[in-house]
């Protein structure tokens, strides 16, 4: 993984965990996805005019992928509804890295080393810690709802991460395919809220408009980097440093909406750093 890599994906994390941190102000979920997907949609329908359309191999993969955003928007959604932004976000991103790590060794035959294994597997541990600590609902016990919800959101972000780290690199260029999976994977949520709220939809929209496609033309960045940098560097290290976006999404918690941080998430943090740091000298 060379440094213009690396600078791209910790740019697409910082950037994900702020579109993330807009997504889940916007009290009605439903809302909110739709103004993402839609401005995804709208971003991709114009990008699609200016690239060149993917080779025939990988739309298999675009379609899959599309299928896999939409279920993540659907868990990411439920997630938010049941837990705090600054827990729910950190074990949605935790979970994939291992999960990708596995996958891309399976399906790709990228086989880590010992000291990227070494490092992913520390990098993961931190992410744990930091997403578990002090993970309560309103009584004494953890809110197991929102952490199945979280915890499926991390097995599809695994899966697409591995579908669109192959179809990318059949697609003969990236530009073309984030262009042609945001016009297809924004189609279903819209289409969704149409049915749903028919009349009632536009003047539900109208109130979070400017936030809502300020964080879709974030998300549309953060996945081009990471898609391009899928082209650059193997799966499981670049899922592993693209989730030091929990980081940010912790302090976004703490800072703006007042949730806790203490010691054990800053020792958490720490852990997930090392493991980054290894990994990135193995690689």
């Amino acid at each position: 993984m060379t440094p213009l890599v690396a600078v791209a994906v910790l740019l697409a994390a910082v950037t994900h965990a702020t579109w993330n941190a807009i997504a889940a102000r916007i009290t009605d979920q439903l809302i909110s996805f739709t103004l993402i997907s839609g401005g995804g949609l709208l971003i991709g329908a114009v990008g699609a005019c200016f690239t060149p359309v993917p080779d025939a191999a990988a739309w298999p993969y675009l379609i899959t992928s599309a299928l896999l955003h939409v279920a993540y928007y659907i868990l990411l959604m439920k997630s938010f509804a049941l837990g705090d932004f600054g827990q729910m976000y950190p074990i949605a991103r935790g979970t994939a890295p291992l999960v990708v790590t596995l996958l891309a060794a399976v399906f790709v035959g990228e086989i880590p080393d010992a000291g990227q294994l070494t490092g992913v597997a520390i990098a993961s541990a931190g992410l744990t810690g930091l997403a578990l600590w002090g993970i309560r609902g309103k009584g004494a016990k953890p809110h197991w709802p929102a952490l199945l919800a979280a915890g499926a959101t991390g097995l599809s972000i695994a899966a697409y991460t591995v579908v669109d780290g192959i179809g990318v690199r059949a697609s003969g260029t990236p530009l073309g395919y984030i262009a042609w999976l945001m016009l297809v994977e924004g189609l279903a949520i819209p289409a969704y809220a149409a049915y749903r709220l028919r009349s009632d939809l536009l003047p539900q929209l109208r109130p979070y408009a400017a936030r809502g496609l300020l964080a879709a033309a974030m998300s549309v960045l953060a996945y081009a980097l990471v898609l391009w940098a899928q082209t650059k560097a193997p799966l499981a290290p670049i899922a592993a440093l693209r989730e030091s976006s929990i980081i940010v999404g912790a302090a976004i918690g703490a800072l703006l909406f007042k949730e806790r941080f203490g010691g054990p998430r800053v020792a958490a943090a720490g852990l997930m750093v090392v493991g980054i740091g290894l990994m990135l000298y193995a690689s």
